[in-house]
């Protein structure tokens, strides 16, 4: 007799008593194996017993004990990258913006959409599954630097332009004698610029692959992490000539800045 495949297993952190609930129910239905908690400290308990028990958190951000955005960004100082899943009934941008710095995946407003709520489970248990498989492959196929030149150009470990260096594993950027401690989201932005060096690069395009939501969203998230990246590694942020905008077309990432290419 086969084995029946394993269902993915969802954690959710979530204190209001009927909301958590209604989403076991919604999930459950969807043939998701599901835990509840109610409150900040229980959800770091769980994940830090057992790291690679879950396949996605859905996390609150107003909880007891602890609040979402400790929740998550203890999990990533602690190399815990499970997919997360925020759902708050803040709505202004900088508590996005927020989410996203401290290491959640997707943020989704209160009250939302039972569909778009599922599809977006479903993509980010998808792409977790994606990068796990090519990890797997990697070490699979050798070790050292053989498995370590197999891996997708995201998980080089440096990148180097002008008087900046930065380190992808420690989170850190070195500019001249200076040393700027970066956010999950910040690398995960320079990183697939640096996988994608010159090219135009739609916002769509950044939004599905750097933050894992739907391109057809009108957020202007990405505006606000160039204008941060800006302030950091530009000499002259309000004359950019590393991170440009093309007004109504995209992003452009210069690592060796050219008198051909200009903001706009």
């Amino acid at each position: 007799m086969s084995t029946p495949p394993k269902k993915d297993s969802i954690l959710v952190v979530e204190d209001e008593l009927h909301l958590a609930t209604g989403i076991r129910f919604a999930l459950e239905r969807e043939n998701f194996t599901v835990t509840t908690v109610d409150d900040g400290p229980s959800a770091l308990e769980l994940l830090t017993d057992d790291p690679n028990r879950f396949d996605l958190i859905v996390l609150d951000l107003m909880l007891p004990g602890m609040s979402g955005y400790t929740v998550c960004e203890t999990l990533r100082k602690n190399n815990n990258f499970t997919p997360i899943l925020i759902l708050s009934a803040r709505t202004l941008s900088e508590d996005r913006t927020r989410g996203f710095d401290v290491g959640a995946n997707q943020y989704l407003t209160k009250p939302f959409e039972l569909d778009e709520f599922l599809s977006r489970v479903r993509n980010l248990i998808a792409f977790h599954r994606r990068q796990n498989s090519l990890l797997a492959e990697a070490r699979v196929a050798g070790s050292g630097k053989e498995a370590e030149a197999q891996l997708p150009a995201e998980h080089a470990k440096s990148l180097e332009f002008g008087d900046a260096r930065i380190n992808f594993e420690t989170f850190e950027a070195f500019i001249g004698t200076k040393i700027v401690r970066l956010t999950h989201m910040e690398i995960r932005l320079l990183q697939y610029f640096a996988e994608h060096p010159n090219r135009l690069i739609p916002k769509e395009e950044l939004l599905e692959k750097v933050w894992d939501i739907s391109g057809i969203l009108n957020t202007r998230t990405p505006d606000q992490f160039i204008l941060r990246l800006r302030k950091i590694f530009e000499p002259d942020p309000s004359e950019p000539i590393y991170f440009l905008t093309f007004r109504n077309a995209g992003y452009r990432f210069v690592p060796e800045p050219s008198l051909g290419i200009r903001n706009s």
